[in-house]
């Protein structure tokens, strides 16, 4: 038969239109029923808390499913905060609550590189959020309705069982990542340690957790294959009991990524059949994103299945180049080489969000993965045990010495500061360019040719291009006003030097400039008191703070930057100065904001709250 372009082609263009007929499908802002095409003036509002995420510092957060607007039936899911006092309560998930609150929109970002929280919450179809103080929430009812609330129901059991053998936080925290999928609990401190350590993907449920769980569940449905229909029953046990386990685990994009799969592997392996492990993930990829369109943009969901391509198609490879005969030996090497055939496949998409790279993740690997089957099963073993009022002190001290030495491995290692390379610039075209030159490497490692020779120097060539542009693209000057509530920030960029003009007592009180001068490669950052002129090579800034002095004779500024609420007569500025643009930052008062943007809109200036616009930048 011969071989045409054609069938590709047109297998490309089908799943490409059933990728829009999908995403479309599942857009539910397109549903005339969602909440954000109902007239969100009318009162009350009845939701039901779907989902616990961690609280911030001011707010406990969840997420609802909307369900009424006075006595209209809607549809759609939103973003609750809920003021957080010293008698605070947590919200139960399947509870339905009355608020007479108003929806307010979800802020974008309002500083350059700052995270998008907005867009986030999005591909997640949360499109709004309610700001509610516990006095003003009314519970309707606290009956369970939804696998959500039974998932909720399991854990709170688990959690209050295991409480009474008094494990301590980070123990209890670290149990109900690694088994339960539920990290809410984990202080920053010890989420950071496994971070800085290299080994955060041990506290996410993903593949490596659930292919444990598979081998566990195999081992224990063995007796079931003596019996007629014994190998159909095992596979119908396994899928069952691994969605179990993800519905426990609370559905995330990487548990229902690792469940999906291997329930497709689970079936192949009772079957007897030949699988393709690509053929495999290919299948979890379409069936997931069927259902799922927007998990394609969840980071867990593109580093899983990176890692996954990357073990698979490197790591045999990699592990032909020694083979020890000490089986200790070997097994160390094994483990090494899987860690290294991950990093081939995660470190550029790494690098692109978390701007970091930790040099001993080898070793964080070695030493826990090895182990972590051993950890899962006598974790669920204690789960067990707990709920039957039969978990012994020796199995309780055993389990916690164990997470505990964990804890202590990932805080020293995180410690080893010089090994942990941070703030890496890396840009979406660098992700490209250096995924072109690792799958050109591997292939030239395979098949030691000229063809993936040449194509692997042109990808070299591509990357340092790309690289030099870069370089170039941030070597321009600009000044920006950023915007932070309560005080003045404003960064000049010269090059690869920011000189930061502030009343901040430290820099590291503005988190987001951290952002900003790791996308823009600054290496010099330098803090100054907020002077009464800036000058850049084509405007000249006047910053009028709270004194409100502004009479001028010489200069005149083309822009104006308004700050800690002056007490000025907007008109006769304009008419004195006649700037080009009004500038007023997150430092004033915003009663003084509404007034100063409908006297420019009178005299038909050009007015810029940092607050809704977002950052100033003059060029």
């Amino acid at each position: 038969m011969t071989k045409t372009i054609w069938f590709g082609t047109v297998s490309f263009l089908t799943l490409f239109c059933i990728g829009i007929l999908v995403t479309n499908f599942h857009n539910e802002k397109l549903d005339e029923n969602n909440y954000t095409n109902i007239d969100s003036n009318k009162k009350p509002i009845t939701f039901r808390i779907r989902t616990t995420l961690k609280s911030g510092n001011y707010n406990d957060k969840y997420i609802v499913d909307v369900l009424k607007i006075d006595n209209t039936s809607v549809s759609g899911k939103a973003l609750l905060n809920v003021s957080r006092d010293s008698i605070n309560k947590v919200l139960k998930v399947d509870n339905i609550y009355i608020t007479s609150e108003d929806f307010q929109p979800i802020v974008s970002t309002i500083n350059p590189y700052q995270f998008n929280y907005r867009s986030y919450l999005e591909k997640q179809y949360v499109f709004k959020q309610l700001y509610v103080n516990p006095e003003r929430l009314f519970r309707v009812s606290e009956n369970k309705h939804t696998i959500f609330g039974y998932a909720d129901l399991a854990r709170e059991t688990i959690n209050s069982k295991l409480k009474t053998y008094n494990f301590k936080p980070d123990v209890l925290a670290i149990i109900n990542a690694l088994i339960l999928g539920q990290r809410q609990d984990l202080s920053k401190d010890l989420y950071d340690n496994y971070t800085d350590a290299g080994a955060v993907h041990i506290l996410a449920v993903s593949g490596l957790h659930v292919a444990l769980i598979l081998l566990i569940l195999n081992f224990l449905l063995t007796p079931l294959k003596r019996f007629k229909y014994g190998k159909a029953l095992t596979i119908i046990l396994l899928v069952i009991l691994m969605w179990i386990f993800a519905i426990i685990a609370g559905l995330s994009a990487s548990v229902t990524r690792a469940v999906t799969m291997f329930s497709i592997i689970a079936i192949g392996m009772h079957l007897k059949r030949p699988t393709n492990i690509y053929n495999t993930l290919a299948i979890s990829i379409f069936v997931l994103l069927l259902f799922k369109p927007l998990f394609l943009f969840d980071v867990g969901f593109q580093l899983s299945y990176l890692a996954v391509v990357a073990i698979v198609a490197i790591q045999p490879r990699l592990v032909k180049l020694w083979q020890p005969k000490n089986f200790i030996l070997s097994k160390v090497w094994d483990y090494f080489t899987v860690g290294i055939a991950a990093q081939f496949g995660v470190v550029p998409i790494s690098l692109f969000y978390f701007h970091q790279f930790p040099g001993l993740f080898f070793v964080a690997n070695i030493i826990i993965i090895p182990f972590l089957g051993f950890i899962l099963g006598i974790g669920i073993l204690v789960i067990i045990l707990a709920l039957c009022n039969a978990l012994p002190k020796f199995l309780v001290d055993g389990f916690s010495f164990i997470i505990s030495g964990m804890n202590d491995l990932m805080r020293w290692l995180s410690n080893q500061e010089s090994f942990l390379f941070k703030d890496i610039s890396f840009n979406g075209w660098q992700v490209i360019t250096a995924y072109l030159f690792a799958i050109a490497f591997v292939q030239l490692a395979i098949h030691k040719n000229y063809k993936w020779l040449k194509l692997t120097l042109v990808s070299v060539l591509l990357f340092q291009s790309v690289n030099i542009y870069t370089k170039y693209n941030n070597s321009n000057n600009t000044l920006t006003l950023f915007h932070k509530s309560r005080y003045t920030v404003i960064g000049q960029k010269t090059n690869n030097r920011l000189d930061v003009f502030t009343d901040l007592d430290s820099l590291n009180q503005f988190s987001n400039l951290k952002d900003f001068t790791i996308g823009n490669t600054i290496t010099e950052i330098n803090q100054h008191k907020t002077p009464a002129f800036i000058h850049t090579k084509n405007s000249t800034i006047i910053i009028i703070d709270s004194l409100g002095v502004y009479n001028l004779k010489i200069l005149k500024p083309d822009y104006v930057i308004l700050t800690q609420s002056p007490r000025i007569n907007m008109s006769r500025l304009i008419d004195s100065i006649k700037p080009k643009q009004i500038i007023a930052d997150g430092s004033n008062y915003k009663s003084y904001v509404a007034r100063w943007k409908a006297s420019c809109l009178k005299q038909k200036i050009p007015f810029h709250y940092t607050g809704e616009k977002g950052a100033f930048v003059i060029d």
